[in-house]
């Protein structure tokens, strides 16, 4: 028998908790079991939030029209100009944002994926917050990158630990990522701390601030500040889509957003543009039916909130009830990171999260998947579903932990 080819260590290196744990699930399914599953991020995995009918109809008009051949690599022109006065019109918050600064991607992992392989040399650092969203630590070190935990306070609504983040700072690092508000945490970060974090990175001139917003209308709280509306020196990337906030996840369109004050980004930005050109372009219909998003009413959004809220209470509430268990109430995302009180399950959560589905068939992510040090002892749930699934949810998930 001839020898196996042995796989790249970068690629057998890769994990991804948020779906590595879907395989046992299918498993148990094939052998007949119904899975309450609480583990992806997915609003149309759930009864209740469609993706908007202008958007679908705008889509599917693109179809008809037979709107399907190559767009431009960098986006259509009118989905730029969408976009950027999307960025210019946000509340309290907007930033001066041109069509010519924004690029659209294939969701924003391949826009992650870009920016790490033309900012990133040999031992340059990122910094990424702890617990992070897992292609932030994935995606460096294939561009010959180092990743780097910050740390996020669990006792503070997961509040930026801004000494651990300076003590951390040096000029190795190329790149901090904010996740605002974040996955897995459902923390925001407010607009002190953005602004300190800010004037940390003034010291280093070769230090660019990525702030992933993909979850920004989910701000509870009414509060969210785009990082760029704060910036006069520091270049910012803003990340964003039409996954979240547009209830499109399948359809793969987002955005990076370069604001660059004092010019420093010219030669990142001919990089960008160079792998953009590379690999094509975007989806052309579903540009369509995200600009359809952006420009015609957004009034439906007030609703789907307003669900998302209730939920969010119903779950906390339930969490409380329970005396194994604590939570900090997310101010934003629709996830949420309680924390397993019982020392015995927390010192594996990963087991703990394999034999509640095994023996209750509710799925839910174990939180080391988010940081073995930072995420460690916890759990993510999702809270997505109706309320009624939700209920049956924790009243097994009360049965299991009595």
């Amino acid at each position: 028998m001839k020898n196996k080819i042995p796989v790249s260590r970068r690629a057998a290196g890769i994990e991804y908790a948020i779906r590595d744990v879907v395989i046992t699930a299918t498993d148990l399914e094939k052998q007949g079991n119904r899975i309450i599953k609480l583990n992806i991020g997915d609003p149309l995995a759930y009864e209740g939030f469609p993706t908007p009918a202008h958007m679908v109809q705008a889509y599917q008009k693109a179809l008809q029209e037979q709107k399907n051949g190559y767009s431009p690599s960098y986006g259509l022109p009118e989905l730029r100009e969408a976009i950027a006065l999307d960025e210019q019109e946000k509340d309290k918050s907007g930033w001066s944002c041109s069509a010519d600064d924004v690029y659209v991607t294939t969701g924003v992992t391949e826009a992650l994926q870009v920016l790490f392989a033309s900012f990133l040399e040999p031992g340059d650092r990122v910094l990424i917050p702890g617990p992070y969203y897992p292609p932030y630590m994935a995606y460096p070190p294939l561009f010959d990158g180092i990743v780097t935990e910050y740390r996020l306070q669990s006792d503070r609504g997961w509040r930026i630990d801004l000494s651990d983040l300076e003590a951390k700072l040096d000029d190795s690092v190329k790149l901090i990522v904010l996740i605002n508000p974040n996955n897995p945490t459902g923390g925001i970060v407010t607009q002190d701390d953005l602004k300190q974090v800010i004037e940390l990175v003034s010291n280093y001139s070769n230090c660019t601030i990525i702030s992933d917003e993909i979850y920004e209308r989910y701000n509870f709280n009414g509060s969210h500040t785009a990082t760029a509306s704060l910036s006069e020196s520091v270049p910012i990337v803003t990340l964003n889509g039409v996954s979240k906030v547009f209830y499109a996840p399948g359809w793969r369109v987002g955005y990076l957003a370069l604001h660059d004050p004092e010019r420093r980004l010219d030669n990142v930005r001919d990089g960008i543009e160079r792998l953009l050109r590379s690999r094509l372009c975007a989806s052309t219909p579903a540009q369509y039916g995200y600009l359809s998003g952006l420009i015609e009413n957004k009034d439906w959004m007030t609703s789907y909130k307003a669900k998302l809220l209730d939920r969010r209470n119903y779950c906390v509430d339930r969490i409380m009830k329970i005396d194994s268990l604590e939570t900090q109430t997310p101010e934003g995302s629709f996830y949420m990171f309680p924390k397993i009180l019982d020392k015995r399950l927390a010192s594996n959560d990963k087991q703990f999260v394999l034999d509640f589905l095994h023996q209750e068939h509710v799925l839910l992510v174990h939180g080391s998947g988010f940081s073995q040090k930072l995420g460690a002892g916890h759990f993510r749930l999702v809270f997505l579903p109706q309320i009624s699934l939700l209920e049956e949810a924790f009243d097994r998930l009360n049965r299991f932990l009595n």
